[in-house]
């Protein structure tokens, strides 16, 4: 008997769910770019998996934003990295998900996982990553990737798809799958029914411009890293870079070419999985973690001060608190601390930072001052409550080089709002006071 579909809301969003089996750990499965929580009880070897996960789990099951029985976008729209791993917290929140679940995550959901695990340490003590990589795009340390090149050509030939049967049969030319011909309809039907293909064509272009390379050293959740090793839509070099630059992380090669956990021979992966939970994790290592830091302040507020005397400023300054404080809520922002005619905030994800800092700048114009701002994502430490680490010396120095009206952020940040409709201008490299190397920065764009 199917499970019963249930749903939660996030940010205006439906998301389907399905909590399956009575282990004592909860292990929250997030498929690859087939999902249909409804649906994939009907094929099989996807039940199979699903029924095997839950014999030793409490397993949690879900349709990110878009997919599947989740509510669906307009054609040719997607959801932000960060919006989808806001999707995933809602759901564990929903059904209760204990603290430290492990977190099974293959193909494109591998970077919401990764993105989750080093943002919300707390809610994952175990990361199980299949098919991963931290980027879908070439450069020197991931040099198997796909070029600039061969994803145009891909998404042309995604937006030229007429048959779902036909595609499906594609995929699984060459694979375990391929040779039983009985599944191409229900596959197809799984297909159809995971994503719309404008929604399809809209994850491609977002996934394949995410870099997480520079995220990986913020995962201290153990890492288990899986591929089959003749998969041609995974690379073990890729595979190999994750695992190495986790805090805690293994590369497993497993036999057999299917790209999916549930594909194929599943006995290698529980072979590899099992022991893998029953380990014990390791100490804390405290409250690091990886957040998105916000830093505003007044262009030349002495100046200011001087012009409107000492109780016009104090009122002006008082209407500025307000107005960035009111960005801040509308955006989910915390403050941590007000200096002066500064701010500093930490807000969940870059999008959202980088949407807050705009609308400050916009805002505290209308009572006739400027403000430069800074974003920055990276790992932060928390001491006796208090936000610190270098990541928060980066954002302060980030902000510090913008100019009036302007909002400066790091590479890190620009590259993990793919998708997200900002625009970015290149600022040029720059050293940071006391931050090693140089830093190439980005002006968020007016359009």
């Amino acid at each position: 008997m199917k499970p019963d579909v249930r749903f939660t809301w996030n940010d205006g969003f439906a998301l389907a769910y399905q909590v399956v089996g009575n282990g004592r750990d909860d292990l929250v499965y997030l498929p690859g770019y087939i999902s249909n929580v409804d649906l994939q009880w009907d094929v099989p070897p996807y039940a199979r998996f699903l029924e095997r996960l839950a014999s030793f789990s409490r397993l949690i099951l879900m349709d990110r934003r878009g997919v599947g029985c989740s509510d669906r976008f307009p054609p040719g729209h997607g959801a932000t990295l960060e919006e989808q791993v806001s999707d995933v917290v809602a759901v564990m929140d929903t059904v209760g998900a204990r603290r430290g679940a492990t977190v099974f995550a293959e193909q494109e959901t591998a970077f919401i996982a990764m993105l989750l695990a080093a943002t919300r340490p707390k809610l994952v003590s175990r990361l199980v990553l299949f098919c991963a990589t931290p980027s879908w795009a070439r450069s020197e340390e991931l040099p198997d990737e796909w070029s600039p090149e061969d994803w145009e050509s891909q998404i042309r030939w995604m937006g030229g798809v007429t048959s779902a049967l036909e595609t499906e049969e594609q995929h699984v030319r060459g694979t375990s799958l391929g040779r039983d011909p009985s599944l191409l309809r229900a596959l197809a039907s799984l297909l159809i029914n995971s994503q719309g293909l404008g929604a399809s064509l809209a994850d491609a272009r977002m996934f394949s411009q995410v870099d997480l390379r520079h995220v990986l050293p913020s995962i201290a959740a153990p890492t288990l890293v899986m591929r089959r090793q003749d998969d041609i839509n995974s690379e073990s070099t890729s595979g190999r870079y994750l695992a190495e630059h986790v805090q805690n992380g293994r590369f497993v090669e497993l036999p057999g070419s299917d790209s999916l956990a549930w594909e194929g021979d599943p006995d290698p992966v529980f072979d590899e999985l099992l022991p893998f939970l029953g380990t014990e994790a390791p100490a804390s290592q405290g409250t690091r973690q990886l957040a998105t830091v916000l830093f505003t302040d007044i262009v030349d507020s002495t100046t200011k001060a001087a012009e409107l005397g000492d109780a016009r400023w104090r009122e002006t300054l008082q209407r500025h608190h307000e107005a960035v404080r009111a960005c801040l809520t509308a955006h989910g922002g915390t403050e941590v601390d007000t200096a002066g005619d500064g701010f500093f905030a930490t807000l969940d994800g870059p999008a959202a930072a980088v949407r807050c800092a705009t609308e400050i700048v916009g805002s505290v114009k209308e009572i006739d001052l400027e403000v430069r701002a800074g974003v920055h994502t990276g790992e932060v430490e928390t001491i006796d409550g208090k936000v610190g680490g270098i990541g928060v010396a980066i954002g302060a120095r980030i902000a510090s080089k913008a100019g009036p009206s302007e909002v400066f952020v790091s590479r890190t940040v620009r590259d993990l709002v793919a998708g997200s409709g900002l625009t970015f201008e290149d600022a040029g490299e720059h050293e940071l006071k006391g931050v090693p190397e140089r830093w190439q920065l980005y002006r968020v764009g007016t359009s």
